[in-house]
Parts: structure tokens; C-alpha cells; sequence
């Protein structure tokens, strides 16, 4: 048995790799690499089976973001040609979650740029939410910025099943990344979640000129937080945001990354995110053995893969699409 299945066992019975295990899992040669993703297939399909999670993203409102973060085209700094504009009306993301349902997305993410909510937002999002509740059996994930306790629990009450707010990189890393927020702030919001009882998603950004030794301080850190989701991106250094031409990754360290969140967060929703089809290319299919989610369809402002590419990956894995349920008919 390889050192990486015995590790995955070892993970299986309750024991918490050391940051030497996820440094060599980081490490990990390339002539290895099957073995470590048998072994973080192990831990998924423990959990998890052959299921594969579909979440769709749409951006209700675009740009005009006051906030610094070096990797984002909508931040105040970029100058990415990208479209801008307001909250989108109600019959908009009505709409948006009608293609998610066709798409068979289990969850459909409702996201808006900016620092935080006003709460006009929050009761217009929240007035959506309860008609597509009324309308289709689907997860509503919202991921709005920084909220106030009084917001989450509005949200909560419309039906909101989750909300992602990302660490992105590391606490050491964070004020090279952006400064206009802390890494506290998003770590609260994260806790204000919580408390209100909406399920916590929150992932990271791979790529951004971090260590190694961060990467593994962001996955302990979600297993610290307890994100019940955990969206793992990897950088798509879009023109005009400071982080453009920084291109640090391959398809086997991407592979490697999302072993390690598998091996640290045994249970939880690991999704490939933002950034698959730029640095997985070619390997995509196998990135679905350590992670059971993806997003299909286009991102806030970059394209992604067709879906039906990514219904077909799937399937010819030998995996399953984790069919939204049909709504009950009342008669």
C-alpha cells in the first residue's frame, strides 16, 4: 500500500495530517501523483460516493466595486474592460435560476460586488430568493460581501441555504493581496454566517505569489472556521488588475493543491472554482477525484467551459450529476 493511500486510512480514522504530510503532499512527485489522488479519492468517495455537485453562478451586479483586491476585474484599481451595472431587477434572477434548474445545478449562487449590502439589497435579494424557494427545489448560495448580523438573518429567513464569503489567501499574505479590508473582516462575516444559521462557504484564490506554506495555512484555516463548502480557485490573472502575467501555476500543482484540501477537510464540498479551465486544461476530469463540485457555466466576468463539456466530463469519468429533485406536485 503507498504512503498516500495509508495517509488517506490514517485521514478516514479521525487523524489530522501534520504541516510535514502537507507540505510533502504539496511536494509530492510527479512520478506519484496517481497514487496521491487514489488516495484523496479514497477520502471522497468515503464521503461522498460518485456524486458530483453542479453550482451556477450569476452576477447580479457588476463592477462599481470600491474595494482593492489585486485579482478582481470589478475592483475600484482595475481597469479590465469589463460591463458594469446596477442590481439586476427581480425577473432577471428569476431567470438566472430557471437556466440553473435546466442545468441541473444543484445550487445557484447569487452574487453582487461591492464592499457589503445596503439593506435595500438584502430585501431585494431576499425578495427573489423567496420566489425561486416557491418555484424550484434548489440551493440558494449568496455571496453579497461583508454582512451585518441583522442582514443574515433576513436572508436566512428567505430561505438562503448558504452564503460564500473567501479568506482568498492567507492572514500573513492578505495585505499584499488587498488593503482596503482585513482578513478579520472576512473571517467575521464568516462567523456572522454562522451564527445565524446559513451554512458557511469559503474558499481560497491559488496563484497570487503566495508560499506554499500559505496555501497550507488557508486549507487549516477553513477546517478551523468549519466551511461547510470550500471553493478552491486558481488564478486567472485578468489585463488591468495588478495581478496580470502572473501565471505561477500548472495543471499538476492545481491537482496536488486540491489533494492537500482533501486530505484537510475530509467531509466537506470541495469545488473546483474560478481559474479550472485556464490552469487544470487538459486534466480537468482528474481534478474531480480529490474535488465533488464544480461550477458550470460562466464566472462573474470571465468565460468557463460549455456545460454541456462539463456534463460530458463527468459522465464519461463514470461519475453522476446530483440531480436536483423534482419539486412536488400539489394536486
Amino acid at each position: 500500500m503507498s504512503r498516500w493511500i495509508e495517509l488517506a486510512e490514517s485521514v478516514l480514522n479521525g487523524y489530522e495530517i501534520s504541516d510535514l504530510e502537507a507540505m510533502n503532499i504539496l511536494n509530492c512527485p510527479d512520478a506519484e501523483l496517481l497514487e496521491l489522488l487514489q488516495g484523496a479519492y479514497r477520502i471522497r468517495h468515503h464521503y461522498y460516493g460518485n456524486k458530483v455537485k453542479l453550482n451556477m453562478i450569476l452576477n447580479t451586479k457588476s463592477g462599481l466595486c470600491p474595494e482593492n483586491c489585486s485579482y478582481c476585474s470589478q475592483s475600484v484599481i482595475s481597469t479590465a474592460p469589463i460591463e458594469k451595472y446596477r442590481m439586476m431587477d427581480k425577473e432577471t434572477i428569476l431567470k438566472g435560476a430557471e437556466r440553473a434548474r435546466q442545468l441541473n445545478a444543484g445550487t445557484f449562487c447569487i452574487v453582487a460586488s461591492g464592499r457589503g449590502p445596503s439593506n435595500k439589497e438584502v430585501e431585494h435579494i431576499a425578495a427573489a430568493v423567496e420566489e425561486i424557494k416557491e418555484r424550484y427545489q434548489m440551493k440558494i448560495c449568496a455571496c453579497l460581501g461583508i454582512l451585518k448580523p441583522e442582514q443574515a438573518k433576513r436572508l436566512k429567513e428567505a430561505g438562503v441555504d448558504r452564503y460564500n464569503h473567501n479568506i482568498n489567501t492567507s492572514e500573513r499574505h492578505y495585505e499584499n493581496i488587498t488593503t482596503t479590508h482585513t482578513y478579520e473582516d472576512r473571517v467575521e462575516t464568516i462567523e456572522t454566517v454562522k451564527e445565524s444559521g446559513i451554512s458557511p462557504c469559503s474558499g481560497v484564490i491559488v496563484g497570487m505569489k503566495e508560499t506554499k506554506e500559505d496555501v497550507i495555512h488557508m486549507a487549516r484555516s477553513l477546517h478551523i472556521l468549519d466551511a461547510d463548502s470550500i471553493p478552491v480557485n486558481f488564478l486567472n490573472p485578468i489585463e488591468g488588475t495588478p495581478l496580470e502575467g502572473v501565471r505561477e501555476l500548472n495543471p499538476l500543482y492545481c491537482l496536488k493543491v486540491l489533494c492537500l484540501f482533501r486530505y484537510i477537510n475530509p467531509s466537506k464540498e470541495i469545488r473546483i472554482a474560478g481559474g479550472r479551465e485556464v490552469n487544470l486544461r487538459s486534466l480537468q476530469p482528474f481534478g474531480l477525484y480529490p474535488a465533488n463540485s464544480i461550477f458550470i457555466g460562466d464566472y462573474l466576468t470571465t468565460e468557463g467551459q460549455e456545460t454541456t463539456a462539463d456534463h460530458q466530463m463527468i459522465t464519461d469519468l463514470g461519475f453522476e450529476i446530483e440531480f436536483v429533485q423534482e419539486k412536488e406536485q400539489v394536486i
